[in-house]
């Protein structure tokens, strides 16, 4: 499974620092960008790519991870993708819940209010827990996907 990241100006650093450590535990990561700093840069730009990718990966062949400075607009483009379940995470119990619940693919993070320390461990989280596939949660998903469909 391949991990695309990206972030802007606010995420930038968290984003170095998550793609070595994805890169110490062997995960094979994109980085959609930016490449460098660059202050005033526009988050929808890098959520937009990194959802595109996971989009058209299909459903388990790639995650995604956001990050900017409150981690609500990378999430709300993200979600604008079809496929795309993407989730603003505040703890690692909250990503636990929402990987095996809702069998999201897409972690926002929000550097201004997540402590850097706490950041992998939501991400071993995000990437370790399966889906549950039970019945009630995937009828639930079923009726995203009919929403997505209505929609064109």
């Amino acid at each position: 499974m391949i991990i695309y990241v990206g972030s802007d100006h606010g995420g930038f650093k968290m984003k170095e620092m998550l793609k070595k450590w994805l890169a110490d535990k062997a995960y094979q990561v994109a980085d959609m960008g930016p490449a460098q700093y660059v202050e005033g840069d526009d988050y929808p730009d890098a959520a937009a790519a990194v959802a595109q990718k996971v989009s058209e990966a299909g459903p388990g062949e790639a995650r995604g991870i956001l990050i900017c400075r409150s981690g609500a607009g990378v999430d709300i483009v993200a979600n604008k993708f079809r496929g795309v379940r993407s989730f603003l995470a505040i703890s690692p119990d909250h990503a636990y819940q929402v990987r095996h619940d809702d069998d999201v693919n897409v972690l926002c993070i929000a550097s201004d209010f997540t402590d850097e320390a706490t950041v992998p461990k939501i991400v071993q989280i995000f990437l370790s827990t399966p889906f549950a596939k039970e019945e009630r949660y995937t009828r639930r998903l079923n009726k995203i996907s009919d929403i997505e469909n209505k929609r064109e």
